[in-house]
């Protein structure tokens, strides 16, 4: 008998099909079971037939990468160039990012809306992990010495324009959509659909406000440990979404926790261009450790010249400025949707207490109505279409006043009686 070896690589793939034999079955034929199959030659000299992977699917052994295609499944012929080209797209050198690209003047939270998001999360001694989203707006800060200047050249004067540096990020209202408290979830919560998604945007859009950042709480933390590799992760991706892609953005991310000293402190960030990239590519994972993001093993990371298989969390952070404002225009007074163990609920009855303060303390309706809670439960009675934006109309312009009619409508919901 002659035994020789055979190089796997050079064997013939077959494809064999378990089919019935039985002509009179030829109508109600099975499905076909098949398999990828290859020929090789034992170390007894004996042909046969084996199981392997599919060829054109990942393999672990001749793959470019883990998971991916082997080069020559992608191409017949590659030359070097080609080659380092494509594998510097699954590498990533991690550097750190300076600066945000919020503005000098950071983020700044209406008062009310954080006190009130504070105050749930201490009935339960922050150990319950909850987050909403923050509405506002982007406002561009102008450069210092802003203007339009002179300039005087060989040719005469010329006027410079002003030079807008990042915007400030201005939150007036805070929405926390359904999520159920899940301490073996990553990120302390799960995110359950929200129904009312379409009608929160649209709200906002009508009164002028838009999607700025997103707001979480969590318990207290060891010095140091900034955000979970979940939360960082959350972070980018409502990053990518708020710059419809791997772009600049002002979206802030706040963090709002309690002390040893039961002092309650808020503190804002944002995420680097390169944690989107990483994250758009899905190169980052969330692992064993929450201090830190695991690189994905299709993905390479270079941390002072060597590969690592995780990177800090804080080498993707970046801190923005924050302070707090009262809101001019809105009002926080009315209980939160998708709350649970609250002391108050959603309903007219919410509606009237509220409502009933117009005319004391300097109170109006318009004043009260204002307030994005209040506005948000109204659109499930309301047209969405006519009726809620004449109404925003007023809450935003206090030079158009509120039509009696609006005020008459709203007023017998609330089950008010009297002046109003």
């Amino acid at each position: 008998m002659i035994h020789c070896r055979v190089d796997p690589s050079t064997c013939a793939d077959v494809t064999v099909t378990d089919q019935p034999t039985d002509a009179a079955t030829d109508d109600k034929k099975p499905a076909a079971a098949t398999a990828n199959m290859k020929r090789i030659i034992d170390k007894d000299g004996n042909i046969k037939m084996v199981h392997c992977e599919d060829p054109d699917g990942p393999s672990a052994e001749k793959g470019f990468r883990k998971g991916m295609q082997s080069l020559r499944s992608m191409k017949m012929h590659w030359t070097l160039q080609e080659f380092v080209d494509m594998d510097s797209q699954f590498e990533f050198k991690i550097k750190r990012q300076e600066e945000s690209w919020v503005g000098k003047e950071g983020v700044s939270l209406d008062t009310p809306s954080a006190n009130d998001f504070q105050s749930y999360l201490r009935r339960f001694n922050f150990q319950r992990q909850r987050f909403g989203y923050l509405y506002g707006k982007f406002v561009d800060e102008e450069e210092e010495g802003g203007g339009e200047k002179e300039k005087k050249s060989l040719f005469g004067s010329e006027k410079e324009e002003k030079v807008k540096k990042n915007s400030k990020v201005v939150v007036e209202a805070i929405y926390e959509p359904p999520q159920e408290a899940d301490p073996k979830a990553a990120e302390g919560f799960v995110m359950l659909e929200d129904p009312f998604e379409d009608q929160v945007e649209n709200l906002a859009s009508l009164l002028g406000l838009k999607r700025v950042g997103w707001i979480f709480g969590h318990p207290p933390r060891e010095e140091g440990f900034q955000l979970s590799a979940a939360e960082v992760i959350m972070a980018a991706e409502l990053q990518l979404e708020a710059a419809d892609g791997v772009e600049q953005t002002p979206f802030v991310t706040v963090k709002v926790t309690v002390g040893d000293d039961g002092n309650v402190s808020f503190e804002a960030f944002q995420v680097s261009r390169q944690c989107m990239e990483m994250v758009a590519e899905q190169a980052l994972e969330v692992g064993p450790n929450p201090g830190f993001c695991y690189v994905n093993e299709t993905f390479t990371a270079i941390q002072e010249g060597k590969a690592s298989k995780t990177v800090e969390n804080n080498f993707f952070l970046t801190v923005v400025p924050i302070v707090q404002h009262v809101s001019d225009v809105f009002v926080t007074q009315f209980p939160k949707a998708n709350r649970d163990h609250d002391d108050r609920t959603q309903s007219h009855d919410e509606m009237k207490r509220q409502l009933s303060k117009s005319g004391s303390s300097g109170w109006t309706f318009i004043d009260l109505l204002s307030d994005f809670s209040l506005l948000l439960y109204l659109c499930q009675f309301l047209d969405v279409n006519t009726d809620i934006p004449k109404i925003c109309d007023s809450v935003v312009n206090r030079d158009v006043p509120l039509d009696d009619g609006y005020k008459i409508i709203i007023a017998s919901l609330a089950g008010m009686d009297g002046a109003y």
